[in-house]
């Protein structure tokens, strides 16, 4: 059992907050997920986490003009500098407090930052492996409040900066004679968006209120004039030294520019640059007031595109200010805003709904429309062949995601209140979901409707769900009345009431195998009920504490029970007999929330594991809770084998052992003083019944957990919806070198001779003692078509299944589709009595080949 499991992807978030990007060639978005960035390509309609993460959420992302670099920043203002294109992360730096904005210049050679009421000009990273990468070149000073937007013109030459004190200021990135900056009014609330016009030094400026002003300048581009080296007096030169040192933050060698008198400027006789207000405009505001939150302008097409509090977006052509559009993609904030490089496409993030949106304006149609559980997921399980994800949310949503694109192709909405739990029928094609609304919802994957809904004769809110190896009986568990109901799938009707629980049924488990269903709960039991024998009690396991996960293993052998002291134990479910136990409260390791009054030691005393799952090949067990971690343990040693860390985002609640002393007063923590609602990423709570201007809303930080865990039928990756969302965690073949019987003899060189001499089932072999997957590749494909029936037949036992698995796995992504199906049914027709009697050891191998197949099965048949 490897367990070389990477962090390969996240599901079921798409948008929190920050500033969206597209991509050099326009086709992908860059989009900030919590303190992760998903890069989405819209051609290929796949999702990529890329592997790396800030200690904080992102606020914002800069991406240089070719696309190779990205610099991330979170909310404290710690920065990394990533390549994307080696994914890797190239330099880390920290700009003391909060940033608002970074901007590349077009050139490249330079970027902004925005922090407080400064911006800072750096010379960007170049080719040249500096020691440094990050230099600070020039600091602005001149708006009095905080700086919102950047905008730079074409030739490098300058740029804008928005302020929320009401003005935007021009400045030149070197000295020019006649603009070292120029101040900008006529605005009566804070600046959302400035942009130059293209080749020119033009302005478009846009505030939160909804008004647009249009400005003229009287020089180009090209009229910017160097400035002249001057004699000034010996007093004048004292001062400006003095000004430069005392400016620049902790870098003295910096130039620092403020807002001071050009007067020796007019005096060498050029001209300054001038501004002048052609027009001002304003959105057209249907009913109440409300808020412009987010602005973009493509120069080539004259486009501006602007979005409201309320979701509505309009289109306008500049300067005569005609509206193209005007449409309301939801009724939450828009946050971001940004335009690809033709104009062609509009991305559109929501952080209330963590939504994100690409919009083909011209032919009025969506290119891309993805949204995540805006609450909690509680719930997830894989189709029976690993292709797909079901996730079921406190938003009342079950979702179905693809795991090799990593989008969500379908959302049911049917239930009105929180998922506990959702299940894939055993061939595929049903999904079933309990929640707290009282009802049971079967869904069908071939049309995408709810063809039908189970509840019970006295309304129960239901929080565990299992259905049955051959998909006819359905089953429910409540947590008010301890009962269990029994429907069947073909006709819809109750079938039975199973009372016996003296406490809410905590979780319901089939075994694959036979028609016995085992039900845990709080009561300290767990009850094997046999559906073949008038529903009776055929046992009952004594726990030591309440129960609250139960799961049988995958050949349907054992039982595991995870119970409230922190204890998984493990159950022979013919003779009713403990075979084990693993005491695993301490490995849990809770993190101490911000309000808590005891220390995180004391709190992970009574803490326990919610949520367990058998791997693949039922030698391990997953388990996982109220913690930032998940354990895998050896049911055979009874030992803890591995813990992954699920997030260290500490922009989350429980994230740290140990309180922050400088967030402790006096009076208390901090984190109690409650500061109102403002635009941040914590979650608003509401008084039910306000739609809106709600005086009670208050913030909360989300605390973090895993609610769920599942292993993939594969065996290849496992799944954890989290706080943070859907995490997915892969077996990295490529960086594990895991050799098989190796000689001294076994090497490249003489697999490769093998090949020379045409000896091909020598030469499988040997590839397979390295375990090298690009040399066996390499090996496979050298294979003449019309040899592989003899080379299947001559293959010794022991490397059968692994060359099953290793075609299994090409045939996810290789080309040559029909010559891999070749390898795989040459393989079973020689080799399928022997791998019969081995089905329970190699049914991970087979369900990953059936995924594979039915994967290019679907995509033909769209053809």
């Amino acid at each position: 059992m490897k367990f070389a499991y990477k962090f390969s992807n996240l599901l079921g978030a798409v948008y929190r907050r920050g500033n969206l990007n597209f991509s050099k060639d326009g086709n992908t978005v860059i989009s900030p997920v919590g303190n992760r960035v998903s890069v989405f390509d819209l051609k290929n309609n796949k999702s990529e986490t890329l592997p790396f993460s800030t200690s904080k959420n992102i606020t914002c992302v800069g991406v240089s003009p070719d696309g190779n670099l990205a610099i991330l920043v979170d909310e404290d203002g710690a920065a990394l500098l990533i390549s994307l294109v080696s994914r890797a992360v190239l330099h880390h730096f920290h700009f003391h407090k909060p940033v608002h904005s970074v901007s590349f210049s077009p050139d490249g050679r330079k970027f902004v930052v925005t922090k407080e009421n400064v911006a800072l000009m750096y010379h960007a990273p170049g080719k040249t492996r500096e020691f440094n990468a990050f230099m600070l070149d020039k600091s602005y000073y001149g708006p009095y409040d905080e700086t919102t937007c950047i905008d730079w013109t074409d030739d490098s030459k300058c740029f804008v900066v928005g302020s929320k004190d009401m003005t935007t200021w021009v400045f030149g990135t070197k000295r020019w004679a006649n603009l070292v900056y120029y101040c900008l009014g006529g605005h009566k609330n804070a600046i959302v968006g400035c942009f130059f016009e293209q080749d020119s030094l033009d302005l478009y400026t846009v505030s939160q209120d909804g008004a647009l002003c249009v400005w003229e300048c009287d020089t180009e581009l090209d009229g910017l004039l160097p400035e002249k080296p001057r004699e000034a007096p010996l007093q004048e030169t004292g001062e400006e030294e003095e000004e430069e040192e005392e400016g620049a933050e902790g870098q003295p060698r910096a130039e620092v520019i403020r807002g001071k008198s050009d007067g020796n400027r007019q005096q060498q006789g050029s001209r300054n640059v001038c501004y002048k207000r052609l027009g001002k405009y304003f959105f057209n505001k249907e009913g109440d007031f409300n808020d412009l939150t987010a602005a973009a302008f493509h120069k080539k097409t004259h486009l501006l595109v602007t979005g409201f509090a309320s979701g509505i977006f309009h289109l306008h052509e500049l300067p005569e200010f005609n509206l193209i559009h005007s449409l309301s993609i939801s009724d939450q904030r828009i946050s971001s805003i940004a335009i690809n490089c033709t104009g062609d496409w509009i991305g559109f993030g929501c952080s209330g709904m963590g939504q994100l949106l690409v919009w083909e304006w011209q032919s009025e149609s969506y290119v891309f429309k993805q949204q995540g559980h805006f609450n909690n997921m509680a719930a997830l399980a894989y189709s029976p062949d690993g292709q797909y994800i079901a996730t079921g949310g406190d938003d009342g949503k079950v979702k179905v995601w693809n795991t090799t694109s990593g989008l969500c192709f379908v959302t049911f909405l049917e239930h009105t209140s929180s998922v506990t739990s959702v299940t894939f029928s055993p061939r595929g094609f049903v999904i079933v979901s309990a929640s707290l609304d009282g009802s049971v919802r079967a869904f069908d994957l071939h049309r995408y409707r709810n063809f039908r809904t189970f509840t019970s004769p006295r309304p129960a809110q239901f929080s565990c769900l299992a259905v049955d190896c051959s998909g006819e009986l359905i089953t429910a568990g409540a947590q008010d009345s301890f009962d269990i109901f029994i429907w069947s799938m073909q006709t819809g009707r109750l079938l039975e009431v199973l009372a016996g629980h003296e406490g809410p049924v905590s979780s319901l488990s089939f075994n694959p195998m036979r028609s016995v269903l085992a039900s845990c709960s709080w009561d300290r039991t767990v009850k094997l009920w046999d559906m073949m024998d008038s529903w009776q009690t055929k046992e009952t396991l004594r726990l030591t504490a309440d129960g609250l996960a139960v799961t049988y293993r995958p050949d349907g052998q054992e039982l595991a029970v995870a119970t409230l002291d922190g204890e998984i134990s493990f159950w022979n479910p013919q003779t009713a007999s403990q075979t084990g136990s693993i005491v695993g409260r301490h490995d849990l390791q809770m993190g101490r929330k911000e309000t808590d009054k005891i220390t995180a030691k004391q709190a992970a005393k009574g803490k326990s594991f919610t949520s367990l799952c058998y791997s693949a090949d039922g030698q391990c067990v997953l388990a996982g809770g109220q913690s930032k971690f998940v354990c895998i343990y050896s049911i055979k040693e009874q030992i803890l084998v591995k813990k992954f860390e699920i997030s260290c985002n500490l922009s989350l609640d429980a994230m740290e052992e140990y309180l922050d002393r400088r967030k402790m007063t006096e009076f208390g923590s901090l984190a109690l003083l409650d500061e109102g609602v403002g635009d941040g990423e914590t979650m608003a709570v509401s008084l039910p019944g306000v739609r809106k201007g709600d005086m009670s809303s208050r913030h909360f930080k989300p605390e973090i957990r895993v609610s769920s865990l599942h292993f993939s039928p594969t065996g290849r990756s496992w799944a954890a919806t989290s706080t943070e969302g859907l995490l997915i965690y892969s077996l990295d073949g490529g960086l594990v070198f895991d050799p098989f019987d190796l000689d001294l003899d076994v090497t490249p060189t003489s697999v490769r001779r093998q090949l020379h001499q045409a000896a091909w089932a020598v030469a499988i072999v040997l590839a397979f003692r390295l375990n090298e997957r690009a040399l066996t590749r390499e090996v496979l494909e050298a294979v003449p078509y019309d040899q592989v029936e003899v080379v299947c037949s001559s293959l010794p036992d022991l490397y059968v299944e692994k060359l099953l698995g290793f075609v299994a796995a090409e045939l996810e992504s290789s080309n040559h589709l029909q010559f891999y199906l070749t390898w795989a049914q040459r393989l079973l027709i020689f080799h399928g009595q022997k791998l019969k009697v081995r089905s329970g050891a190699i049914l991970p191998t087979i369900q990953s080949l059936q995924k594979s197949i039915q994967k290019h099965f679907e995509d033909l048949s769209k053809l």
